[in-house]
């Protein structure tokens, strides 16, 4: 496989190439470009997963430019293990299927010979990546995955955790955290939830979490059944809604099937008073993509040009990595972008607090034990709620009418954390209906 510099590539080539090749070898700005399969001591890989096409490749729209712009923020290198290093980053697609995941991860290990594997997005893809990374002895960050998704669905033990992998993001406590204090603002007639759960991973886990504490604070869930992913009638659960009366609603399907819904549940006079959605509408392209039904949908945001946080690597605020972004591209920011960025924060990390960076072992052991304050915020791997797991806090925003952009996010609620400023009221769902 060839070497291709990112410098110069629209999105539409990279992808292509991508496809093409399986895979890019982003290399260069940290010091000239240097073959793949270098042994070069000086060279340290870092392998990147993700959805980059496929239904879940909103989450990977911001991929291309980050990595340019850590090649960019790295071009001169960085010290550690007391020599001068240089990062060669590898970028594999999923293709947003979960046994493509364990392909690339494979191709990654085995050909590409990374020292460290970092990898975003849904459970479909965080989890075969951990899962290889695990079984192989290979030092791995993953992110934008519900914990419990991610350790209950690979079998993880409490108390001990994984030795080569780990994750930064939020669980089902945080989701109830976010979600709860603005069900409460719009005082509800009853409190039921209607609750559009598939039967995957990430959905089941907030079956079993989530709904246990709505239940506990008061709330009644009202599942709709687990449909399987890639429906096209909702119909029934519509129906099933509507019969309950549930003013509030919350969802964890893939994006194309709530678009579907969203679309019949207006169709068929479901219209609820609050919306609060997990694992969709965290994108523009989401809220672009159903017009006008996208207005004050709420969702979780765990990074926005509003979150008071900064680069390790160069210092940017989260709002001028947001800007860079959209000057750059000529697209509206994503929440991914902070994720994303953050990855490879902590990996560069990672191999600095190493005395030796190409000890796996050893770089294992320093994303498990790291406290980092970053573009993603304070992130602490040891303080669980298991070891490896780093917490993030997301607070509530809503989709409204944008001005540069068609679609923006204004923060309403700012419960779990208050360091994230609020920019507007908390305006119900069905407003104008």
């Amino acid at each position: 496989m060839s070497d291709t510099p990112t410098r110069g590539l629209d999105r539409r080539s990279f992808l292509k190439a991508a496809a093409a090749l399986g895979g890019t070898s982003l290399v260069g700005a940290c010091g000239g470009l240097k073959g793949a399969g270098s042994s070069s001591s000086d060279v340290l890989k870092i392998g990147y997963v993700s959805p980059q096409t496929g239904p879940l490749a909103g989450f990977a729209a911001a991929d291309n430019f980050v990595v340019q712009q850590i090649q960019d923020a790295l071009r001169n290198g960085f010290t550690a293990g007391g020599q001068k290093r240089r990062i060669e980053i590898v970028v594999k697609d999923t293709q947003s299927n979960p046994n493509r995941a364990t392909e690339v991860t494979r191709q990654l290990i085995n050909s590409d010979k990374v020292d460290l594997i970092v990898g975003s997005s849904t459970p479909d893809t965080t989890n075969p990546v951990a899962d290889q990374c695990e079984a192989n002895g290979i030092p791995n960050v993953t992110t934008i995955a519900p914990w419990e998704a991610w350790f209950n669905g690979r079998g993880g033990k409490d108390g001990e955790g994984f030795t080569y992998t780990t994750l930064f993001f939020f669980g089902m406590r945080e989701f109830a955290d976010c979600f709860i204090p603005m069900w409460e603002r719009v005082d509800p007639s009853n409190k039921n939830v209607a609750a559009l759960w598939p039967n995957d991973t990430d959905a089941n886990a907030f079956r079993q979490g989530l709904g246990a504490m709505m239940k506990e604070s008061g709330y009644t869930p009202v599942d709709g059944g687990a449909y399987q992913n890639g429906a096209a009638d909702f119909t029934a659960q519509i129906a099933t809604f509507k019969e309950s009366r549930a003013e509030l609603f919350t969802c964890t399907p893939i994006p194309p099937d709530f678009q579907t819904f969203w679309k019949q549940a207006r169709q068929q006079g479901f219209r609820p008073k609050l919306a609060t959605v997990a694992k969709v509408m965290l994108f523009p392209s989401e809220a672009e993509a159903l017009g006008q039904l996208a207005a004050n949908i709420a969702t979780d945001f765990w990074w926005s040009p509003a979150h008071p946080y900064t680069s390790t690597l160069d210092g940017r605020s989260a709002k001028q990595l947001a800007d860079d972004f959209a000057a750059s591209t000529g697209k509206q920011w994503t929440q991914a972008l902070g994720s994303v960025y953050s990855l490879f924060e902590i990996a560069v990390q990672a191999f600095k607090e190493a005395s030796d960076p190409k000890d796996r072992d050893e770089v294992a052991s320093k994303l498990r034990g790291m406290k980092i304050e970053c573009m993603s915020g304070k992130l602490d791997f040891t303080a669980g709620p298991q070891p490896g797991i780093a917490i993030q806090h997301p607070v509530g925003g809503q989709w409204r009418k944008g001005e540069k952009f068609p679609w923006d996010v204004v923060i309403v609620d700012n419960t779990p954390n208050k360091d994230v400023p609020v920019g507007g009221d908390l305006l119900p769902t069905n407003q104008g209906d």
